[in-house]
């Protein structure tokens, strides 16, 4: 499987949320010692500085909390996808996450909307999670995975 587009760079912190994206999961890092849920990953939580990390299984389902429509390709690879739209989504359980909304028309994208994690299978070692509508009848068949 080839994968043109630039793809993370995954380290030790970041490690198990990938593991669980190759086998569809969205996981958040939990705080062991104050209990604040988190995204991105990170080795010490921001709220107590606690380096007990501990990983939650998200629901995937979450709402639009911002978002652009790219009209202009900043980097050759994504030219094809044109327009897509780049999300800061809400998860159920309070984090944001940082990602794309598929499977719509990208005119049609909107705050507060509800959407749920989908996967795409970047390469045999790297699975990225986007979203979709949650609502069937605001899907399409724009923006493949």
């Amino acid at each position: 499987m080839t994968h043109a587009k630039p793809l993370p760079k995954i380290n030790a912190d970041t490690q198990a949320f990938w593991d669980g994206c190759r086998e569809h999961i969205l996981r958040i890092q939990k705080c062991g010692d104050c209990g604040q849920l988190r995204w991105p990953p990170a080795f010490l939580c921001p709220n107590c500085l606690s380096t007990d990390t501990r990983w939650i299984t998200a629901s995937g389902k979450g709402t639009v909390y911002s978002f652009a429509v790219y009209h202009v390709a900043f980097d050759p690879a994504f030219r094809e996808d044109l327009p897509y739209v780049v999300a800061l989504v809400a998860l159920e359980e309070g984090p944001h996450i940082l990602s794309n909304i598929i499977k719509c028309d990208p005119h049609e994208v909107t705050c507060d909307m509800p959407v749920e994690v989908i996967w795409d299978e970047a390469t045999e070692s790297v699975t990225l999670p986007k979203f979709r509508p949650a609502d069937p009848s605001r899907q399409d068949k724009h923006g493949s995975v």
